[in-house]
């Protein structure tokens, strides 16, 4: 059970511009030395796949533990350039093979482009060369484009699946539903956003009484990461852990995993009914929606300004902040609408509606 945890490597600690490998290579020795193996990385997190060969691949055994990453299909024009991926980041790891291998980001708007693309016969014909152990894909769409792809894939190894407690029963998201496609064909599980791009370690005050009467002196990210660890058939949990400490707190409670109790349950419950009545923009601060904007428009950041407006009512503190973030780039009004944001989200959130009412509430664009 102590293995369900893995470490996520898109939100990795910065030194400067670059990424902190000192302080990387110190959190892969605390996983490791707790038992766990499970590392994911993707093409297109910067410095990533660099960083985990700095940090893992040229200081650990081989056989010490297991390398994920994924190929990103949706912004290239080409066959050839998607397919190059999949070398580009065997050169930059240096890891020989990939014990699991993923097409990455799976949605309504993208999916045809793989099958277009022969794919998934790629990644077929590299497992029977042995680069790839074990190949699936990461899917961010409803359940019923989910059960097309596995019944015109049964040979998929493994989904990975955007399933947390707060995203359980919402409607855009429908974690439970495709966290039951899946288990209907079968399929392992690995969760990604457990703890929601961190939203969940820090919940609203309600969530944080909930929880501190049923698990005091417990982190509120553990109990997100547990809920989902607690499921049937999950592979892995992954946590995009940016420094020691999240590493240590992780490491502290998933060492030696106990699901939620009946108690811890019904307060997550009670946490849903909360996170399912707010107003909050559901970004991850995941940023794929920002490398095509014609602006460069700090969209996460915007959104995350908004939702602690939102939240707190600090109107002042958060025209400050917006003031800050916008006074050498654009703002929420320099969007002009192109929707490139929206096609990239996969959060599926209407991106182009939510920065007009940014634009309009902050009222720091002009």
């Amino acid at each position: 059970m102590s293995g369900k945890l893995g470490f996520g490597l898109m939100r990795l600690p910065k030194r400067g511009i670059g990424i902190d490998i000192k302080q990387v290579s110190e959190m892969v020795d605390i996983f490791l030395d707790a038992g766990f193996t499970y590392f994911d990385t993707a093409f297109i997190y910067p410095g990533s796949e660099s960083a985990i060969a700095k940090a893992l691949v040229k200081r650990h055994p081989r056989e010490s533990y297991t390398l994920a990453t994924k190929l990103f299909a949706t912004a290239v024009p080409s066959e050839s350039l998607a397919k190059k991926e999949f070398e580009t980041s065997l050169k930059r790891t240096g890891a020989g093979y990939f014990d699991y291998y993923l097409l990455h980001s799976l949605m309504e708007n993208n999916y045809k482009k793989f099958d277009k693309f022969h794919l998934w016969d790629f990644v077929r014909e590299e497992k029977e060369k042995g680069r790839i152990k074990h190949y699936g894909f990461s899917f961010h769409s409803g359940p019923d484009l989910l059960e097309k792809l596995l019944t015109e894939h049964p040979d998929v190894d493994f989904v990975q699946l955007q399933i947390n407690y707060a995203d359980w029963e919402n409607p855009s998201v429908r974690s439970r539903e495709i966290y039951e496609v899946a288990r209907k064909h079968g399929k392992q599980i690995v969760v990604m956003e457990p703890v929601k791009g961190g939203k969940l370690a820090n919940p609203p005050d309600e969530v944080k009484k909930l929880f501190d009467e049923v698990a005091p002196g417990a982190s509120y990210a553990s109990m997100a990461i547990r809920f989902v660890a607690s499921l049937d058939g999950i592979l892995s949990v992954l946590s995009g852990m940016s420094n020691i400490e999240q590493m240590k707190d992780n490491v502290s409670y998933m060492k030696d995993f106990k699901p939620l109790s009946v108690a811890e349950m019904e307060a997550v419950k009670k946490a849903q009914k909360v996170f399912n009545a707010s107003a909050e923009i559901p970004c991850t601060a995941c940023h794929y929606c920002t490398s095509g904007c014609p602006n460069k428009i700090p969209i996460p950041e915007i959104f995350a300004i908004m939702n602690k407006r939102t939240v707190s009512g600090q109107l002042e503190q958060t025209e400050k902040e917006y003031k800050d973030l916008t006074k050498n780039g654009c703002g929420a009004a320099d969007c002009v609408a192109c929707g490139q944001c929206e096609r990239a989200c996969p959060q599926h959130i209407p991106i182009v509606k939510e920065l007009r009412k940014c634009a309009s509430s902050i009222r720091c664009d002009s």
